[in-house]
């Protein structure tokens, strides 16, 4: 019974996507004729008709990828691999915490074995189709083997630490375990841009000239104080452009693709500049942090209720109940029975993208600027500029290009 209701939801989530995305597919098609009126005076229509290419070929790809995925999430459980994993990681011997580790470090890697092909086809064919790709081989796989290394080291610990409360904390344990996880998070955060970014990438402070001081006059008109602004080197891996905010407190700093540089005008800049401080002004940063806490929270309660209900360790073939056991059915059940809820998260992120460009209207001035490099963006990303808006409004973190230009241009943002 608990199989039959794990495998109907995840059929009803994978037509559901497939059906968005076939959705999305036809519509951008019905609209690849002309250019939308309102983007005919920035994007010519050679442009157009690539952009329109490159959308189709990325939502054939994800459904291939979709049901590649459900294909292997049927044969994971239906095949009994589960079980069998655990048994063989019981016949080591080792302590039971080191059992469960090992257990999730090889299901993890089997997970990156298998998603290999789809993932060099993306960067290696598609991506380099259209011109974007500038990854080596040689870097693939060094960003393979670090990706890697990070994961068993950040895993380790994390494990442990939950393993331990989950055994020794008492009937309350999964309390203790939502705010040791929550910590953990906050403090891999303040090590990130430190610690781990540095392994991948390049961070080089802003060099001197008129960028930096128009973007230092920025940050001291909108009261912004940050250990430093950085140009990362985003081009050896990719033509995409982007700029995010990234650590907390005294380690706060802005980072900037050198694409992005290289491609928007200094007033650009410092519009997508302050669209990113408008953010963290407005706490955005923090507030989907508290949303993600609250979900987790409800999920150790979750764990809890379930972590000794043995059909539910049967069901997927487990042949005893564990602290790994329960950790990777839900893992495998969370996407299927929480689809749903994707528009819900989406839209509060659509959301305080909207304040974010008020902000730049309102706080920076930089309406205008934010309007043109976002255009121009577009333009260098090949952003969608039709999608199927049941497609926008399950997909989208962020409003659709036309919906934050025609807020810009009214001169408020929703």
């Amino acid at each position: 019974m608990i199989r039959t209701l794990f495998f109907t939801f995840l059929f009803l989530e994978t037509i559901y996507e497939l059906c968005l995305t076939l959705l999305n597919i036809r519509h951008v098609k019905q609209h690849a004729k002309e250019v939308p009126p309102l983007f005919r005076k920035t994007i010519d229509e050679d442009t157009y008709r690539k952009t329109v290419s490159y959308t189709i070929d990325k939502n054939r790809f994800s459904l291939i990828s979709q049901l590649l995925s459900t294909v292997f999430i049927l044969v994971l459980v239906a095949s009994g691999f589960l079980g069998i994993l655990d048994e063989w990681v019981q016949f080591t011997g080792w302590h039971l915490y080191l059992q469960g580790i090992l257990f999730l470090v090889l299901l993890s890697l089997l997970v990156r074995i298998v998603s290999l092909p789809l993932t060099l086809y993306q960067q290696f064919v598609l991506e380099e189709r259209y011109g974007f790709n500038r990854m080596t081989g040689k870097l693939f796989l060094s960003d393979l083997g670090k990706g890697l290394v990070v994961q068993l080291i950040l895993m380790t610990p994390l494990l442990l630490g939950l393993f331990w409360f989950m055994d020794e904390a008492g009937r309350y344990w999964w309390i203790w375990a939502f705010l040791f996880v929550t910590l953990f998070q906050l403090v891999v955060t303040l090590l990130y841009p430190l610690v781990i970014a540095p392994l991948f990438n390049k961070f080089t402070p802003l060099s001197e000239g008129s960028l930096k001081e128009k973007v230092l006059a920025l940050a001291e008109k909108l009261g912004f104080q940050t250990r430093g602004i950085f140009v990362m080197d985003g081009s050896k891996r990719s033509r995409h452009s982007n700029a995010y905010f990234t650590g907390l407190g005294k380690v706060k700093r802005i980072v900037l693709f050198d694409t992005l540089t290289q491609t928007l005008s200094e007033e650009e800049t410092c519009s997508v500049l302050a669209h990113e401080l408008g953010h963290e002004k407005q706490k955005h940063i923090l507030k989907m942090f508290l949303v993600s806490s609250v979900f987790l929270f409800f999920g150790f309660l979750i764990v809890d209720a379930l972590l000794l209900y043995e059909p539910l360790y049967r069901a997927f073939t487990f042949q005893r109940p564990s602290y790994h056991g329960i950790l990777t059915i839900l893992s495998l059940c969370v996407g299927p029975f929480t689809f749903f809820l994707n528009p819900l998260i989406n839209g509060l992120s659509r959301r305080f993208e909207y304040q974010a460009d008020r902000f730049v209207v309102e706080r920076a001035g930089l309406g205008e600027a934010l309007a043109s490099a976002l255009l121009t963006l577009s333009k260098e990303n090949l952003t969608n500029l039709t999608p199927h808006p049941w497609y926008s409004f399950y997909h989208y973190s962020h409003p659709t290009l036309g919906e934050r230009l025609q807020a810009l241009r009214k001169g408020t943002v929703a």
